[in-house]
């Protein structure tokens, strides 16, 4: 048999199983179901704001909306595309709702059902307005306009609804919009006439975190846009779910280049420390088994896989690349697998079960993200280490995988010698005790922005759209819960004046809530039967009328309205959103001030212009009203998850010492690996808090990183090792592990996005300082001069 075909059936057995690795973790990955909606790794609130605030993250109206501008045309031009727009988003059926222009609201079916209805809905109607005097007022009025050039208008409205009833009610529907219309269509009210922009309204029948529903929605408006030829025109979009897949794509664009870059790298120094590339067949091996098993095991806990929780699971599963380098990396050449187990086993075990049971404390947090991070890092990491210890080993020595001549045992010696340096190492930790100690401890990040990952250019163009949109700022709310809408209303009414001194007060703009849209059904029925009779009617308007040079059927249709409204039933929320008769666009806007999440509903308050936040709180609080100040809401909630993530990663910690205790049985062995760990840890907090650098919660998962490796290193530095060859090689095999992390890392730490800038940056100083400490703390003290043989 020739050399070229005994090496190929060498190397076969590796390969075969490579191929059979990534088979099954490609299985793997297509029956895990990894899903993209993000608010399934949000904890269950605790309290009545971060309930409310995480239920409509969830489902609520506001992440469905998206707001559409189109600009870079001249005002014609986008009122088409406007136009067109909306046509081919309503045909496409992704949408509930897509408005593009108020003049719907003057023409529509929406506004003739509210004008049919306006006796009982409008707030200008009350019973004084049907008097002798008053309507004698109104009339003068309408006479006035009939002589203007309003008058088609006048003569349209004015004579069935002298009394302005409809004008105030359509004004409340409208909102507090900064929306003008032009070309019949919405634009921006305040943009310079030279760069218009052309607004659009539309919501998604899919929730705003379901990524892989919001990009089919995205592909859809950008078809529609194409379909309308806009030339140089160009769209600009906001909302949750614009904003949730903006920071998803910089994301997954981070992601793909720096993979590439950092496989390519740690690809070429494990080449060349190895010289065979079968040393990348070998670690692949393990990881994608790792990979496909933790993928399985989630899907069989949790239903499917998060795709957050998989890609920082993905992060916190690098630990295992060390574990083939270390097989491969402690083989004499030639060496049967039993020898390099015996040399390496007991070491390697105990790393793999203190990194194991450090993620333990993850998984049992109670905080969906962190329990399906520590479960996909944990099962993975076990299945790797065990595809190491007992799969690896015999295709390795098939291979004749095996590093080069570890060198001369003078060069160790003289970097051994570094090691009388550990008193300097010492310093440094004392130094970093008290930095921390005068900082008053690592600062924690406990707002929502420390874990966005939305581009900054996003946020000011979502800033800028919501103004032009006039939006309300929900950063503060107001929230009415009682058992049926009719109560909330009715609650909502009795709030009212108050809002209105407020208001008069200066301490707030405004405010909108479900009640200045949707009268209650009690309101409504004290205004139907207010309503004067036709005959006493009649009478009152002749008599306010008379003089006035009014024909005498003049305003039949304001007696016939009238009439009609006195046999009309209340409009309720169930009648606007009925399938039958019901009023869409009507029910679209009412839904996210007035809703039912279970067995109760709930109104919200929207104070705009808020100047006086503490008067505002005192008139929002009661047995069934709360203000929710949502922002220190969310940040709540992120402190709680933090507060839950250290102290169950402190679980965790506890669980490795214990194991280290046991199974080393060395008080000065324990004390080595434990004092470079927490030297690796304390060095690290402290050159962050100097940093500036505030720690969230993926600050915390970083840090569970760096314990991980930290602890590979310290186990293998403090191993008993024979002869000068043997140490060599496992300060080179570890040298090679933390040059591959502070590779891929390092790149990490150059991204473009933040969170993944957090992450790199952390665990390349922890990283750093583990190798470092393990070095010298972990690692006997070589010998003196005086005493070598």
């Amino acid at each position: 048999m020739t050399q070229p075909v005994r090496t190929r059936l060498r190397v076969l057995p590796m390969l075969l199983a490579l191929v059979v690795s990534v088979l099954f973790a490609v299985f793997a990955l297509r029956a895990a179901r990894i899903r993209t909606d993000m608010t399934a790794l949000l904890p269950p609130g605790r309290t009545p704001a971060a309930r409310f605030l995480l239920q409509e993250l969830r489902s609520g109206t506001a992440n469905r909306l998206i707001l559409i501008g189109i600009e870079g045309a001249k005002a014609p031009a986008l009122a088409r595309l406007s136009r067109a727009m909306t046509v081919g988003l309503t045909r496409s059926g992704r949408f509930t709702l897509v408005r593009d222009g108020a003049g719907e609201m003057e023409g529509s079916a929406e506004a003739r059902f509210l004008f049919d209805r306006r006796y009982l809905l409008s707030p200008a109607v009350t019973a004084a307005s049907f008097g002798t005097a008053a309507l004698r007022r109104d009339f003068r009025r309408v006479l006035a306009g009939l002589q203007s050039s309003a008058a088609p208008v006048i003569e349209r409205f004015g004579l069935a609804d002298p009394t302005g009833a409809s004008l105030a009610l359509l004004r409340g529907w409208a909102g507090p919009s900064r929306i003008r219309v032009a070309e019949g269509v919405w634009f921006a009210a305040d943009r310079p006439a030279d760069t218009p922009r052309a607004l659009i309204l539309a919501e998604t029948k899919a929730g705003g975190m379901d990524l892989t529903a919001q990009r089919a929605v995205a592909a859809t408006i950008a078809q529609a846009f194409a379909a309308a030829h806009p030339g140089g025109a160009r769209l600009v979009l906001t909302g949750t779910a614009v904003l949730s897949r903006a920071a998803a794509g910089v994301v997954r664009a981070d992601v793909e280049r720096l993979s590439i870059l950092s496989t390519l790298i740690v690809g070429l120094v494990l080449i060349w420390r190895f010289r065979s590339p079968l040393v990348i067949a070998a670690i692949v091996i393990p990881v994608v088994l790792g990979l496909g098993v933790a993928a399985l095991a989630v899907t069989a806990v949790y239903g499917s896989v998060q795709g957050v929780a998989f890609g920082f699971g993905m992060t916190m599963l690098g630990v295992s690349v060390d574990y083939p380098v270390l097989l491969i990396g402690h083989r004499k050449r030639g060496e049967a697998p039993a020898g390099t187990i015996r040399r390496i086993g007991r070491a390697f075990a105990l790393a793999v079960a203190t990194a194991a049971l450090g993620l333990s404390g993850m998984v049992l947090s109670g905080f969906p993200a962190v329990s399906e991070l520590g479960l996909f890092a944990m099962t993975g990491l076990l299945t790797a280490a065990l595809a190491t210890r007992f799969l690896l080993p015999p295709l390795i020595v098939a291979a004749d995988l095996a590093p080069v001549a570890a060198g001369a045992p003078e060069l160790l010696l003289r970097v051994e010698r570094w090691r009388r340096l550990r008193p300097l190492g010492l310093v440094a930790c004392v130094v970093a005790a008290l930095v921390l100690l005068h900082a008053g401890g690592p600062r924690f990040a406990h707002d929502l922005a420390s874990l966005s990952p939305v581009p900054a250019a996003a946020l000011a163009r979502d800033r800028a759209l919501r103004a032009e949109f006039g939006a309300p700022d929900p950063g503060q709310i107001g929230l009415v819960r009682a058992a049926s809408a009719e109560a909330v209303l009715r609650r909502e009414e009795a709030l009212a004046p108050l809002l209105d001194r407020l208001r008069a007060q200066g301490a707030i703009g405004g405010a909108s809530f479900a009640a200045r849209l949707l009268p209650s059904a009690a309101t409504q029925t004290a205004r139907r039967d207010a309503l004067p009779g036709p005959d006493q009617l009649a009478r009152r308007v002749a008599a306010a009328s008379a003089g006035l040079g009014f024909r005498p059927d003049a305003f039949a249709p304001f007696l016939a309205a009238v009439a009609a409204a006195r046999a009309q039933p209340p409009v309720t929320p169930a009648s606007l959103d009925g399938p039958i008769g019901g009023q869409p666009v009507l029910a679209a806007r009412l839904a996210p001030l007035l809703f039912r999440r279970g067995e109760a509903w709930y109104g919200v308050i929207l104070p705009s212009g808020v100047q006086d936040s503490a008067a505002l709180g005192t008139a929002l609080r009661g047995a069934d009203v709360r203000f929710l100040d949502l922002g220190a809401a969310a940040n709540r909630i992120v402190t709680d998850a933090t507060a839950v993530a250290l102290r169950w990663l402190g679980v965790g910690a506890l669980a490795s010492l214990v194991v280290l205790v046991a199974f080393l049985r060395d008080p000065r062995r324990i004390l080595r690996v434990v004092g470079a760990i927490g030297a690796a840890v304390l060095v690290t907090l402290a050159v962050l808090t100097v940093a500036g650098v505030r720690l969230s919660l993926l600050h915390i998962v970083s840090l569970q990183f760096v314990v991980g490796v930290g602890l590979d290193y310290a186990l293998f530095f403090a191993r008993p090792q024979l002869d000068a060859e043997e140490r060599a090689r496992t300060l080179r095999t570890l040298v090679t592990c933390n040059a591959m992390t502070l590779l891929t890392f390092g790149l990490l730490a150059a991204a473009a996005t933040p969170i993944l800038r957090q992450i790199g940056l952390t665990v390349v100083i922890g990283a750093a300082c583990a190798m470092l400490f393990a070095f010298l703390f972990a690692g006997p003290l070589p010998p003196r001069p005086a005493e070598r043989v």
